[in-house]
């Protein structure tokens, strides 16, 4: 079959998708991958794959009427030369213009993969509540035809049905996007206590929070290490490194930039932290995970379905400082628990978030497997 896998950034066709595209060209499919403003290493690494890449342009983080018209056009174009039989979009700009577009190929299957619901769905002032009341409406036009709604998490899953985006019978859930448990191989813990945050520099990633939680056990255990990775982001959601600076004038966080293998600093960290007030299925948690480390996360959703309280780590309340500090206390006082919890972390990625699994029930819902 000809299959479009529509993404917006084209590292996350290589870093989220890759396995998924080998697994499809495994199966003899013909792949296309699209993004955007993919550069010309970014399209080298995706063709070799084996597949094709076609670029289309795409505002991720605002709302421009005439980019999104053009984003629309330019999907609905393609779309009705090349006559895909499946399309699987991902993100929610590709699953609103690609779900709508889609409709030119009556013939073709449109799967939508929900990777979070991101800033749009969080409520707060009447600024908000008005763009998720627009992104709800067109979230319904783009998966009235959809074939099945995929989600990373039953929260998310259940807030689609709840608002009348999408009956169950059309949802699916899956574990995330999985992680390769060959390529995040298990490595010693490091004997002092290090954390570790990689995240976009985004308010929702729980930043703030972090830093805020860092000044304050440094006062009381000045051998901890609090490190984070991560690049800036021009979302309405962004921390710029101006605040980021400020926020840390104490320099109780170590900040390492953005990094194209977060390896490296998993391995040197002895324990993982996303304080995030919502995901889909949190990657960089299950990488770390894989690696073999504790977790320390918070209770909302995608979070909550990486940690079993007390076993591989522990969840903590959004935006609560007081808990994450608490948790971290806890960890440094508890240093003989590391290597249970790492062990743990590992064994429920590897029954649970296994990428070559995650991505075998994502074939068998779009009717690609052999």
């Amino acid at each position: 079959m000809i299959v479009f896998i529509v993404g917006a950034l084209p590292s996350s066709i290589i870093n989220f998708r890759g396995q998924l595209v080998k697994a499809l060209v495994n199966n003899q499919h013909r792949v296309t991958a699209m993004a955007s403003g993919a550069s010309d290493k970014e399209v080298k690494n995706i063709e070799v794959l084996g597949v094709g890449y076609h670029d289309y342009p795409v505002s991720r983080n605002s709302l421009r009427p005439a980019q999104d018209i053009k984003t629309f056009v330019m999907l609905r174009s393609f779309f009705k030369q090349q006559k895909p039989d499946v399309i699987l979009a991902y993100t929610i700009k590709p699953i609103i213009w690609g779900g709508i577009a889609a409709r030119i190929v009556p013939s073709c299957r449109f799967y939508a993969l929900v990777t979070g619901l991101g800033f749009a769905f969080q409520r707060g002032n009447w600024k908000k509540n008005l763009l998720m009341k627009l992104v709800v409406i067109l979230y319904k036009a783009a998966l009235k035809n959809a074939d099945k709604v995929i989600f990373q998490n039953p929260d998310n899953k259940q807030i689609f049905i709840d608002l009348g985006i999408v009956p169950e019978h059309k949802t699916a859930v899956v574990n995330g996007s999985g992680v390769d448990v060959k390529y995040f191989e298990v490595n010693p813990l490091p004997l002092t206590p290090k954390f570790l945050l990689i995240a976009r520099l985004l308010g929702d990633k729980g930043i703030r929070e972090y830093v805020k939680a860092a000044n304050i056990i440094k006062q009381h255990y000045p051998q901890a290490v609090f490190q984070l990775v991560g690049p800036e982001d021009p979302s309405p959601d962004g921390i710029s490194l101006e605040e980021l600076t400020k926020l840390n004038q104490n320099n109780s966080v170590d900040y390492l930039g953005s990094t194209n293998d977060v390896r490296p600093f998993i391995d040197d960290c002895s324990i993982f932290v996303l304080p995030s007030y919502h995901e889909g299925l949190p990657r960089t948690v299950l990488e770390a995970m894989a690696t073999g480390r504790p977790i320390l996360t918070t209770d909302v959703p995608g979070c909550r379905e990486t940690v079993i309280n007390g076993e591989n780590g522990w969840l903590v309340e959004k935006a609560n400082v007081e808990q994450l500090v608490n948790r971290m206390t806890w960890f440094i006082e508890n240093p003989l628990e590391w290597q249970r919890m790492a062990e743990a972390s590992r064994t429920m990625v590897e029954n649970k978030f296994d990428v070559h699994k995650v991505n075998a029930e994502l074939m068998d819902i779009m009717g690609l497997s052999k």
